[in-house]
């Protein structure tokens, strides 16, 4: 018998220094590696169900430290056949989109153990973590080979693919990560402060053909120490990330310039939508920092289901109701530019440009050679075609800058870029606050 079976449940307080008693609540749940390598026996089982109807009641945030080996096919504790009809599953995945869900990997996490953390909001991991839907042993047994755990899900798969989203060093780490975490979704703090606005004017150079760090314009734009970066090396086309401006929680989703020219792929659509769904099932306001020539496109895109992944992007803009921000901070084209502005140019509850701005239906380049191409083949000389071309661009170019486009009203305005923060913070207050829900917002939050 193991009535305890390694696993440790309990209720308190996280981030109580800054948030009142409700709003720091947090159910904490782990695994015990050093009993039976924690894995997962009957009594566990009991525990979790309990534990997860409790949070679903009370509506706590859980937060679930998941090393272990998965099942315990020689469990005593346990009376019947498969096994099938336990719950705990079940539990946690209708938690999904009610309560923040935080999991938390160090060392070996397979199968069920493996499960439970992929059914989180989040997953934090330290880098001796190796994940997996089956441990060596299930995958010797099925006949797939002889492989080591380190061998069968480490962190240099799942960081670039996605399903680790935030890597530390070590467990002391993993919890600082996860009360940072929590703490946007239990509301605004009182004390913030912020880098002189005026280092946000240069970060876009003025020459349009000139890639920037995306990373210092959000850092610079954010409190000072507030931004909590997702998934950085999965779809690094697009950063997501959660920020405070004033104290106030913001979800960030923005386009990055250093990789495909800012170009959305199906990774970076996929992560975007996913993102939006978080922010939304929690009231989180969004806030997008658009710099993108348009959807990804050639052949070899089409081979990675382009087609779905990036409408995925409008289905789930078309949902939201929580406040929409978007900062047009260069390039604002084609099909990508209305995704990233959750639909069109005009959803959000503001749509502004800082002057470096420029908007148009696709890539200027691209659509002068489409739209004057037998004018251009028609010119011999190429060092005169090349002229005619550059004409047409810079023509297209000035019938794009944003202060043409917010002449006809495509734009609220264009502003100095110090000023961003005053444009958010001021409809923050003009928002009213979100209604006390009796259950959930979205079914669910992907997983994906």
């Amino acid at each position: 018998m193991s009535p305890a079976d390694g696993f440790v449940t309990g209720i308190g307080s996280v981030n109580g220094a800054m948030f009142a008693d409700e709003k720091a609540r947090c159910m904490v749940l782990a695994y015990d590696y050093t009993v039976f390598a924690g894995t997962q026996g009957f009594m566990a089982h009991r525990k979790k169900d309990r534990m997860f109807e409790l949070a679903a009641r009370i509506r706590t945030p859980v937060v679930l430290f998941c090393e272990g080996g998965g099942g315990r096919p020689g469990d005593t504790d346990y009376t019947g056949a498969s096994g099938l009809e336990l719950r705990s599953f079940w539990h946690l995945a209708r938690l999904s989109g009610l309560v923040p869900l935080v999991g938390i990997n160090s060392g070996r996490c397979f199968a069920g153990n493996a499960t439970f953390l992929g059914c989180c909001d989040v997953i934090i991991a330290t880098r001796n973590s190796t994940i997996g839907m089956a441990g060596p042993a299930m995958i010797e047994g099925g006949g797939l080979g002889v492989v080591t755990p380190e061998e069968v899900g480490p962190v240099s798969v799942q960081v670039p693919n996605g399903v680790i989203d935030v890597l530390v060093e070590d467990e002391a780490e993993a919890v600082r990560v996860a009360r940072q975490y929590l703490a946007y979704f239990q509301g605004p703090v009182d004390a913030w402060s912020c880098a002189d606005q005026r280092r946000l004017r240069p970060l876009v150079p003025e020459n349009r053909l000139r890639a920037y760090d995306i990373r210092k314009v959000l850092e610079t734009l954010a409190d000072t120490g507030s931004v909590l970066e997702l998934r950085p090396r999965f779809g690094v086309g697009m950063i997501t990330a959660f920020i405070r401006v004033e104290g106030r929680p913001l979800g960030v989703i923005g386009n990055n310039p250093m990789h495909l020219g800012g170009a959305v792929d199906a990774p970076g659509a996929d992560k975007a939508a996913r993102f939006m769904q978080l922010c939304d099932a929690f009231d989180i306001p969004l806030l997008v920092l658009c710099d993108t020539p348009g959807f990804m496109v050639g052949t070899e895109s089409e081979k990675t289901a382009t087609v779905r992944h990036f409408a995925r992007m409008f289905v789930t803009a078309a949902s939201l109701d929580v406040p929409v921000f978007t900062v047009v901070l260069r390039k604002a084209y084609g099909l990508g530019a209305q995704a990233m502005a959750t639909g069109y140019l005009n959803a959000g509850l503001f749509t502004v440009s800082w002057p470096t701005g420029e908007l148009g239906p696709m890539g200027l380049e691209g659509a002068v050679r489409l739209a004057y191409r037998k004018e251009l083949a028609a010119v011999e000389d190429p060092a005169a075609r090349q002229a005619r071309y550059q004409e047409l661009v810079d023509e297209l170019y000035r019938i794009g800058k944003a202060m043409n486009a917010a002449s006809y009203v495509e734009l609220d305005d264009v502003i100095d870029p110090a000023e961003t923060r005053g444009w958010i913070v001021h409809l923050l207050r003009t928002v009213k606050p979100p209604p006390r829900r009796e259950g959930k917002k979205r079914p669910m939050v992907d997983t994906w």
